[in-house]
């Protein structure tokens, strides 16, 4: 799960980097549709940024309470583990479910 958050976390970084890139770049430009642009670009830009903060505490807010889930019922929770593993085993492990046969 971390490399996913790092990964999401540097692609949302990247995308952050090159909108500022271009908005520097395009500072110079004139005209009325490249200033339009610009404003929809930065606000784009921040509403991105407000969607990836609650998204990651909303991420946050789950992992604490399947945390708490786990650590209250430790034993169901080993149940549901293993009978999820066994389910994929069995669809993983069936003759038909290869793509050469």
């Amino acid at each position: 799960m971390n490399k996913h958050k790092h990964a999401a976390s540097h692609a949302t970084g990247k995308l952050a980097e090159d909108a500022h890139a271009l908005l520097t770049a395009t500072a110079d430009v004139t005209g009325e549709k490249v200033a339009e642009a610009r404003k929809r670009l930065a606000a784009a830009l921040e509403d991105v940024k407000d969607i990836a903060g609650q998204v990651r505490n909303k991420t946050v807010e789950c992992v604490k309470a399947a945390d708490e889930a786990v650590h209250e019922h430790p034993y169901q929770a080993m149940v549901i583990g293993v009978g999820v593993g066994a389910l994929i085993g069995f669809f993983v492990a069936r003759p038909g479910s290869r793509n050469g046969d």
